[in-house]
């Protein structure tokens, strides 16, 4: 099943998409109050029955996507994690090494926006990147997990554009800074449930920016798998139903070009994964 958090007509909920429509499970079951509150009770692989059992009446096309997780408590993302994206942040001129363990940082919440909705620019850079990855959320709670069980914490796959302002992002060897503006990381346009997904599927990512190919590789390329990144950041925190593990980008994005690239505003940026769908944003330059 595919299933999201959205608004409509002023009331934000979450539900199942079915065809062109949504059935509204939020109205349905109250007791899960958000997708996150559903995912915490076990009960994604059941969301197929209990969507059957809900009107599919809400058109697609006349929501307002929300972030797939709006509030997750921790979104734990992955620097240079595909071979490619190493070698071109190599050959661009940055002396790093591949790393024994997978390098992470976090993102807040704030910083997230929706399928559908704008990425914006911050005034203070011209440096906007591009980062498709595919995002996993976790589904039930653990602590120390290890990689061979790593699968079973996950409730579902979505698609994340982790934009970055670049030039904040070098401001030290931490990278918080460029990653966390508000409205920059787009996150949806809904998650896919498990059963859908075999765990050790690749999957073909592309990122197209204004109709031009920017990214294209297949997950396998990955330095760390999925089942590692889940297994060290267990190590180091407790992870909780809805939060979000951004996997790394694939090489081709904007930085590396010569000369560089970036998002301006009119751009539309689309990161598509295989059996996910399609994430697209505009580019908006951000209010005063």
């Amino acid at each position: 099943m595919k299933l999201l958090s959205f608004e409509y007509q002023g009331r934000a909920s979450w539900g199942a998409v079915v065809g062109e429509h949504v059935a509204d499970l939020g109205r349905a079951y109250p007791q899960y109050p958000t997708l996150q509150a559903y995912i915490a009770a076990g009960r994604t692989l059941q969301a197929g029955a209990d969507a059957a059992s809900v009107p599919a009446d809400i058109p697609l096309a006349s929501i307002r996507f929300l972030p797939v997780i709006p509030q997750p408590e921790k979104i734990v993302c992955a620097i240079r994690n595909y071979h490619d994206h190493h070698r071109e942040v190599v050959a661009a001129g940055l002396d790093r090494e591949l790393s024994a363990h997978p390098p992470i940082f976090l993102r807040v919440w704030r910083s997230q926006v929706a399928h559908g909705q704008p990425i914006l620019r911050p005034h203070c850079s011209d440096s906007l990147d591009w980062e498709g990855e595919l995002a996993v959320i976790i589904g039930k709670p653990g602590r120390n997990i290890p990689e061979a069980q790593a699968h079973e914490h996950i409730a579902g796959y979505s698609i994340y554009n982790d934009a970055s302002i670049r030039e904040w992002q070098f401001h030290a060897k931490a990278i918080c800074a460029g990653k966390n503006f508000e409205s920059t990381g787009a996150f949806g346009p809904w998650m896919v449930t498990t059963d859908e997904i075999a765990h050790d599927r690749p999957l073909k990512l592309v990122t197209r920016l204004s109709g031009e190919l920017m990214q294209s590789t297949t997950t396998d390329d990955m330095i760390f798998s999925v089942a590692q990144q889940i297994a060290y950041a267990s190590t180091i925190f407790t992870l909780v139903p809805g939060d979000v593990i951004v996997t790394g980008t694939p090489g081709g994005v904007g930085w590396s070009k010569k000369p560089p690239r970036f998002m301006v505003p009119g751009d539309v940026v689309e990161v598509e994964i295989e059996g996910i769908g399609t994430l697209r944003n505009t580019v908006e330059q951000a209010p005063q």
